[in-house]
Parts: C-alpha cells; sequence; structure tokens
C-alpha cells in the first residue's frame, strides 16, 4: 500500500516503541504471561524479558486468532539457528500435524507457550504495523482497529488472509491496488486528476434539470 516506506524508518529505527514484549498488551490467545514458577530466574518470571531492544530476535504480530506469521521478522543469531531447529523438528511438528490445524503458527505458539527461553527473545508488533486486514478479515466482531486497515492512518501493508473462503480475493487486491495508486499520487498526477474532475463536473448535466424545447 505504501511503497515508499523503508522497514528501517518504519520499524527498526525505534524498535522500543514499535514493539511490545509484554504479550498481555493484546492477548487473544489468553496465554499466562509471564511464568510464575520460582525456579525461573527473574528474565523468565519478567513480562517484559530483559526489557532491551538488544535481545529481540523474533518480531510478530498478532490477531485476532493468535500469532500471525502472513509478515514477521527474525533476526540471525545463535538463539535463531535453536528456534528454528526446534520448530521444524519433525519428531514434534509432523507428530501434532492433525492437531494443529495451522501448522508452523500452532507450532510456534505451542513453543512459546511452554518454553521460557522463547519468550525472552519475542517480541510483538501491532499488527497493522506490517499486516493489515480487510474488513472481510478476522471481521467476525465487526471492525477492529487494531487489525483492519485505516486509509487515513496510510498503513503500510494489506494481507488479504482468508479471501479464498467465501470473498472475492481478485476484487479486493484490485481495489487496494487502485487505493494504493491514488493515496501515491505524484503532485503532478494529483493535480492532472483535479482539472480532469472538473472538467468532467462542467460538462455534466445537473440531475433534474432537462432541457425545454
Amino acid at each position: 500500500m505504501e511503497p515508499s516506506y523503508t522497514l528501517q524508518k518504519h520499524i527498526f529505527n525505534d524498535l522500543s516503541s514499535n514493539t511490545y514484549r509484554d504479550i498481555n498488551d493484546y492477548n487473544p490467545l489468553h496465554i499466562t504471561h509471564p511464568f510464575n514458577d520460582t525456579r525461573l530466574d527473574p528474565e523468565a518470571l519478567s513480562p517484559n524479558g530483559d526489557g532491551k531492544v538488544s535481545s529481540i530476535d523474533l518480531i510478530i504480530p498478532q490477531d485476532c486468532a493468535g500469532f500471525n506469521l502472513g509478515s514477521f521478522f527474525i533476526r540471525s543469531s545463535t538463539w535463531t539457528d535453536r528456534l528454528l531447529d526446534v520448530w521444524w523438528d519433525p519428531v514434534g511438528y509432523e507428530q501434532k500435524h492433525m492437531e494443529w490445524e495451522h501448522k508452523e503458527q500452532d507450532a510456534l505458539e505451542h513453543l512459546y507457550i511452554n518454553q521460557p527461553w522463547i519468550r525472552g527473545h519475542t517480541a510483538f508488533i501491532p499488527q497493522r504495523k506490517i499486516n493489515s486486514f480487510p474488513a472481510g478479515a478476522c471481521g467476525q466482531n465487526g471492525e477492529d482497529k487494531r487489525i483492519h486497515y485505516k486509509e487515513a492512518d496510510r498503513d503500510f501493508v494489506v494481507n488479504m488472509a482468508g479471501c479464498e473462503w467465501g470473498r472475492d480475493c481478485w476484487g479486493e487486491m484490485y481495489n487496494f491496488r487502485e487505493l494504493s495508486n491514488k493515496l501515491n499520487r505524484t503532485p503532478w498526477e494529483k493535480f492532472k486528476d483535479g482539472i480532469s474532475d472538473r472538467i468532467k463536473a462542467m460538462k455534466a448535466k445537473p440531475e433534474g434539470k432537462e432541457g425545454k424545447a
């Protein structure tokens, strides 16, 4: 939607403001956080981990159903190597394929819920920052300002999540493409469109006024 945005300026230059560590800020899965096992270290018992931006290795948004992996960020690190190794381990992942409907998303949620070392390096980002939904996605309870695209806010990206299930994928993509083109016109293009609109208005016959013989 906004091709002029850069990820560096849009997100990474200010991770402390653009992300949150405490999942209780928005917790659609109702995950108990932080852990309450006193055998864990203070970092694992803190809702914000160590509180340092430098310890963030995974950034994910959440929608109405939980973790959303339509867009996410992962940093190259020793921790990430360990995560990917466990995340895609067939001993766990494949054994649960009948239970985990959303596959890798359910697997990551399971790890986050059960493994303290996952939470310490995971941060969340408001969904509309990188992965806005059209009104038809997650729309069971009406419009949600945390999830659904807002033209006035010039959201970065729109994800047509679930459009193949009873919605018009092409129609949605076409409408958002046209909107993006309109919003990102150059000053010259806006000027030309303004002149064109005025000419059309001048040529249009006023409603209810028919010419008399």
